[in-house]
């Protein structure tokens, strides 16, 4: 079974979430002390994460970014903020996709669905390697690796470079992109692909390798 850790603290809202998870059987652990949030996690060891971003003591940005430290679960964010720029502070904090409130649970469940399914399924199946201009990734645990050195990838950014890594030479779409990452889900905001592309860039820059992914403006992304 697998284990949802729900931080939210409108009492209403997170009583029908987690009653909804549970009929769908998810293992729910419900945070009630919102400055023990990091604690309650190690603890528990979930799967997957459903987030608000305000929240008593600190806010939602603040324990994404203190789970980033220790883990690279799934992330979805939770929240009635319906900016562009809050959409992009959550991805840029680590998170793996924002859903605005009010949502429908149907999408949350759906969307709980996927996140599971590509951290928890896909990789097992993928057993293969990908290695170009002395860059390895690695499949079986979302990483990079060059020259000695080594840094894990978030979902988002395994899936990006595992695509792109397998069409070396190719321009993969942002189209195909946005399909390999959410099923053109229709509320997924453009700049959250350039903001998980960009964050993937700065790791792989990190190594020496500043022109690895390159952009072809009005078509997409490609490996030389």
């Amino acid at each position: 079974m697998y284990k949802i850790m729900l931080i939210e603290d409108d009492e209403k809202i997170r009583k029908i979430v987690a009653d909804t998870l549970k009929k769908w059987q998810y293992g729910v652990v419900e945070v009630s002390q919102f400055d023990q949030v990091l604690t309650e996690f190690e603890q528990t060891n979930p799967h997957l994460v459903l987030l608000d971003i305000n929240l008593p003591v600190f806010d939602g940005y603040y324990w994404c970014q203190q789970i980033r430290t220790v883990s690279n679960v799934p992330i979805i964010f939770i929240s009635s903020r319906n900016q562009n720029m809050d959409i992009i502070m959550a991805i840029n904090m680590g998170g793996d996709d924002f859903i605005q409130k009010p949502f429908e649970l149907d999408i949350l469940v759906a969307k709980i669905s996927a996140l599971l399914r590509r951290k928890y399924t896909y990789q097992e199946d993928e057993n293969t390697n990908f290695i170009h201009l002395d860059l390895k990734l690695h499949v079986t645990n979302s990483t990079i690796e060059y020259n000695g050195q080594s840094t894990e990838l978030s979902r988002n950014e395994f899936i990006l470079l595992q695509l792109m890594m397998r069409n070396i030479g190719k321009i993969v779409s942002r189209e195909d992109m946005m399909q390999a990452l959410w099923n053109e889900d229709q509320f997924v905001d453009d700049n959250t692909l350039t903001v998980n592309v960009n964050r993937l860039r700065r790791k792989i820059a990190a190594f020496g390798l500043e022109d690895f992914i390159v952009t072809r403006k009005g078509m997409g992304y490609l490996i030389e």
